[in-house]
């Protein structure tokens, strides 16, 4: 009996044993790399005086978003460690500063609305990492002397792209999912003035019905009807989630083009080397284990 109360006790400390590993790899990451530190730290310290300025005045959803920050920002040095490669520090960089303007200055500091390209500008750099990220996976696969394939450039610059745009789709059926599930609006609605719709159609067919000039539009909810005052239609969200998935794709062509000419010069252009990891020849140096040790000593004794 005493046993099986021991055994949970037991999970609970080996799942603290990992975390607190993993944080120390990140660290040691960090520490092995002192520009990438420079900016994580400065960028970890104004997260946490976001965290103690949203807890003061009581707006914890902002609080979960900061904490969420914090661990998406450990997420490349621990990329390195578990897949033995090393992240460029221009691409850590920008995955860093590109997590902050999104989180914390895009939701948190309402830069979306306040700066109307800013979502414009953090879709179409998505576009460019995640093409560059497909791309490294490619490369990596196709340097790897566990295989006997050779991919052509034109093929891996394809893959990238096609890569990037999964990930911008699968982006968009979240912030869809948000919308209809918790009512948010992830999906920024667009103000248009004339629309077009078989919807119209008086005789129930499939002919378009234009209108134009669309000034305001009345609302009739529970009986009561409300103008809502915004000079237009309100589109919901169509707009927005296609004009994301155009800048996605103008990231995307951008860095399958460089990739290309990349593998075409088999690693001469200095522009993308800065966005491509490297395969690690010699594995990193493993984390120190004294604390794991004592952990394994003390459930063995135990």
């Amino acid at each position: 009996m005493r046993k099986q109360n021991e055994e949970p006790k037991k999970a609970k400390k080996r799942e603290k044993g990992k975390i607190r590993r993993a944080l120390e790899t990140a660290h040691q990451e960090l520490r092995r790399k002192p520009v990438v530190s420079v900016v994580y730290l400065f960028l970890r310290a104004l997260v946490i005086l976001t965290i103690v300025r949203q807890s003061m005045n009581g707006n914890f959803e902002n609080v979960f978003l900061c904490a969420l920050t914090l661990i998406l920002f450990l997420l490349p040095t621990i990329i390195e460690r578990r897949l033995q490669i090393d992240l460029p520090n221009t691409l850590e960089i920008i995955i860093l500063l590109f997590i902050f303007s999104a989180e914390i200055l895009g939701e948190i500091s309402a830069f979306y609305t306040t700066y109307l390209g800013w979502d414009t500008m953090l879709h179409t750099l998505n576009g460019f990492l995640c093409a560059a990220i497909g791309f490294s996976l490619v490369d990596m696969f196709d340097r790897s002397e566990k295989f006997s394939l050779k991919l052509s450039p034109v093929f891996m610059a394809i893959v990238a792209f096609c890569f990037s745009m999964t990930i911008g789709v699968l982006w968009e059926f979240f912030e869809c999912g948000m919308d209809q599930l918790l009512l948010l609006d992830m999906q920024k609605d667009t103000v248009v003035n004339s629309i077009s719709s078989v919807m119209l159609d008086p005789t129930g067919g499939n002919h378009p019905i234009a209108i134009r000039g669309i000034t305001d539009v009345i609302v009739v909810a529970n009986d009561q009807q409300i103008p809502l005052g915004l000079g237009g239609y309100l589109d919901i969200g169509i707009l927005d989630t296609m004009k994301d998935l155009a800048v996605n794709f103008v990231g995307a062509v951008v860095f399958s083009f460089i990739g290309y000419f990349y593998v075409k010069g088999r690693g001469k252009g200095r522009f993308a080397s800065r966005f491509i990891p490297q395969i690690l020849e010699e594995e990193l140096p493993a984390p120190e284990t004294g604390a794991e040790d004592a952990e394994d000593k003390e459930e063995a004794d135990s």
